[in-house]
């Protein structure tokens, strides 16, 4: 009997545990959520065109990222005159770096454009109505990151691809991610900084700084529900 009870519990215990786990989770992601703005400020953002340059050793490449939520994700860098540009849809997706000497637009792999659909959130935020797009949270306790106190997250997308998120324990803001993919087929891990939030004029608050991997990018204006020409998804055959 005693041992009937001792085990009974554990269990307890163990549940109890696993929902404060997930209290604290939901606790710092609804912080988050509102200091960005909020959920319903979010949840009118259909379209996001975001323009700024990218600086490569020195030189700053102008750079366009246009997301139409679930419909489509471009991203276009100017380099050398040359228009380079990488395109994701739901279903297909393609890359086209003239400036490296690629003669025409190439698909991108099935398996990449499956993991790649987190892309196509217009929020560009997993934590913002996250069991919406199927996403699961799990609270990894507190980090440092540069001397700045950080709760740490394990975001598990739809497509089962897994990154983490470091969230400021103070301004609640994300400043890093790190994000698990494959690369020639072996895993490797991206490691993106963010900061110099702004808020927006529909009340929404961005990251005008983002540096992925020693290329620092810097957004000079984020365009919020601009039509966008579906078009602009779809490779240019005549490169």
């Amino acid at each position: 009997m005693k041992k009937t009870t001792a085990f009974l519990a554990a269990i307890a215990i163990s549940c109890i545990a696993a929902s404060a786990r997930a209290q604290t989770a939901d606790e710092i992601i609804n912080k988050h959520v509102e200091a960005m703005g909020g959920l319903e400020n979010w949840k009118k953002v259909n379209s996001t065109v975001l323009t700024g340059s990218i600086n490569q050793g020195g030189t700053e490449l102008p750079v366009t990222v246009t997301t139409l939520n679930g419909k489509g994700f471009r991203m276009e860098m100017t380099m050398s005159g040359m228009v380079n540009y990488q395109i994701l849809t739901p279903t297909a997706g393609w890359t086209y770096f003239p400036a490296f000497g690629q003669p025409k637009p190439e698909a991108t792999t099935d398996a990449d454009v499956k993991e790649s659909q987190d892309q196509l959130d217009a929020m560009m935020d997993p934590l913002i109505d996250y069991k919406s797009k199927g996403c699961s949270v799990t609270y990894l306790g507190k980090d440092q990151v540069e001397g700045t106190e950080c709760h740490k997250l394990k975001v598990v997308q739809k497509s089962g691809k897994e990154e983490t998120l470091f969230i400021d324990a103070s301004t609640y803001y994300c400043i890093r991610t790190t994000e698990k993919a494959k690369a020639n087929g072996k895993e490797v891990e991206s490691v993106t900084t963010l900061g110099n939030y702004q808020k927006l004029p529909e009340g929404v608050v961005f990251p005008m700084s983002i540096e992925t991997e020693g290329a620092p990018i810097t957004l000079k204006s984020v365009q919020i529900n601009k039509k966008i020409d579906e078009n602009i998804f779809k490779p240019d055959e005549k490169k």
